[in-house]
């Protein structure tokens, strides 16, 4: 990562920029957002422990499976818990990702994200995020007799 990258001045600049490096296929824009020692779970509890590892990870993702996708930023929240600690909450949505096997079009993705942030002289930097999807009518998961994961509601 030795290009300059823009930096967050506030927390809520952290999922605008984190949207921006997404739409470019920036795997190191995206971990620039990171410090060193960042924590970061995807939504099937996929869990990287460094800036280096997410980048990575973001990096096989934009080859593989993002490479058309569309991220928009939708929503932001925060809510600080001192004056150099923050927890930034996101919607977003997420669309054109890869096909695979028979799902031909995959369906528009609903998620939230959670990024801890730090402030470290004048800038912020996300230690730790955790992106989830959102299943509409669905409260929890399970898997069924036949293994497969499901989304189900027991109000229902």
């Amino acid at each position: 990562m030795s290009k300059t990258y823009k930096k967050a001045s506030t927390p809520e600049q952290i999922p605008v920029l984190f949207t921006e490096a997404w739409m470019q296929r920036d795997a190191d824009m995206l971990a620039s957002l990171f410090a060193e020692d960042a924590e970061f779970v995807n939504v099937v509890g996929l869990w990287w422990h460094n800036r280096d590892d997410i980048r990575e990870a973001h990096a096989y993702g934009f080859d593989k499976i993002f490479g058309d996708s569309e991220l928009v930023l939708r929503k932001t929240t925060v809510k600080y818990l001192s004056d150099d600690i923050a927890v930034v909450y996101a919607r977003m949505h997420l669309k054109n990702q890869t096909q695979k096997g028979d799902v031909e079009t995959p369906s528009l993705r609903y998620t939230i994200f959670s990024f801890v942030v730090q402030k470290v002289d004048r800038y912020w930097k996300c230690v730790s995020a955790h992106n989830t999807d959102i299943i509409p009518g669905a409260e929890t998961n399970i898997i069924d007799k036949e293994g497969k994961f499901k989304s189900v509601n027991y109000r229902k």
